[in-house]
């Protein structure tokens, strides 16, 4: 069994002292285990820091490796490296202060950055009460951030470990999610359908940027109706930009409120139009809808390695078994919208 943060506090305020250049680091709270991060694991821990640039109280997110992985998840050195990227390009994201790849501190690698306010679950954030002009002014944040991220490019140095598809994007993802679903041995017709369907729909190649790739209400945290991080990198790569608005956009991410297609809080109209203010890029509406589709088929994949993660013994843990139980619905909505009746029909 892994270490855990309680395991290892001696080491760790060690490790941060000297990554500080401190004198002393105690701890105010115990560090606690903090909800969501279905893939990483995620403790929240504030500290004290005495002597050194960094001298004060911090309230910090130590972020380590679950005790099971998704193989197409960065490593959590990669992750720190993007957080460092993001943040100096003017993205909204927790400051990353320190890395340690030394499995001596910890029992895993892990990085340790700033906490930031809100909350960052879907399901709640859907439901909350908010004025018509609170919501457009959120999704018109959403969107502002996202055309931010999309200002990295290649080459960028600090990154050269993302690789640049030689194919175009579409293509890339198809055979990166057959290969996904090969893996798991087991037969899902209506997501062989959905990537055959995606292969001969695919959009030429464009421009390349930084994409998050996980864009969506679960990974942005929301404070008084403010975004305040975004977060969850651990899956970035140089892709389409529309990747991103497609994801954000798709059903399976508006938890039931299907009147309000940006993320379950608001109108497409209100994000296109800060994006394209923001990014200077024109958004193809029906490029969007293909990475919608695409959305689908990559989440459904996505929950049944989540669920394989418990059921192969590698990590016993509920939310992971109960993970899988919502790929059937989300394949079923790819072929929906794959269905010769639904294309090309306006995005409702």
């Amino acid at each position: 069994m892994l270490p855990t943060m309680h395991d290892r506090l001696e080491q760790f305020f060690a490790f941060v002292a000297s990554a500080s250049s401190a004198e002393t680091v105690t701890q105010v709270t115990e560090p606690a285990i903090l909800s969501g991060g279905a893939i990483q694991e995620n403790w929240g821990v504030t500290l004290d820091i005495t002597g050194g640039p960094h001298a004060g109280r911090h309230e910090v997110v130590v972020r380590m490796d679950a005790p099971s992985a998704v193989a197409a998840s960065h490593s959590r050195m990669r992750e720190f490296a993007l957080l460092r990227v993001a943040f100096d390009a003017g993205v909204t994201v927790p400051e990353a202060l320190w890395s340690c790849a030394d499995d001596s501190v910890l029992g895993r690698p892990f990085f340790v950055m700033r906490r930031v306010p809100g909350i960052a679950a879907g399901h709640r954030l859907v439901r909350m009460a908010r004025t018509p002009e609170e919501s457009r002014g959120l999704v018109m944040d959403f969107a502002t951030q996202l055309a931010r991220i999309h200002t990295i490019c290649p080459p960028e140095a600090r990154l050269d470990f993302l690789h640049i598809p030689e194919e175009p994007p579409a293509l890339a993802a198809v055979g990166a999610y057959r290969r996904a679903l090969d893996v798991l041995d087991v037969a899902r017709p209506g997501l062989e359908w959905a990537l055959r369907w995606a292969e001969v729909s695919a959009p030429l190649a464009g421009p390349l940027a930084l994409c998050h790739h996980d864009f969506r209400t679960g990974n942005l945290m929301v404070d008084d109706h403010q975004l305040t991080g975004v977060l969850d990198w651990e899956f970035a790569a140089w892709s389409d930009p529309m990747s991103d608005v497609g994801y954000l956009c798709a059903h399976c991410w508006r938890f039931g409120r299907d009147e309000h297609p940006v993320g379950g809080i608001g109108e497409r109209e209100d994000f296109y139009r800060a994006y394209e203010a923001a990014s200077g890029r024109t958004i193809d509406p029906e490029r969007v809808r293909y990475w919608e589709v695409v959305a689908h088929v990559r989440w459904a994949i996505l929950a049944l390695h989540q669920a394989e993660r418990h059921l192969s013994g590698r990590e016993t843990n509920l939310e992971l078994a109960l993970t899988g139980h919502v790929a059937p619905e989300v394949a079923f909505e790819a072929v929906l919208m794959t269905s010769p009746a639904a294309w090309p029909a306006a995005a409702s």
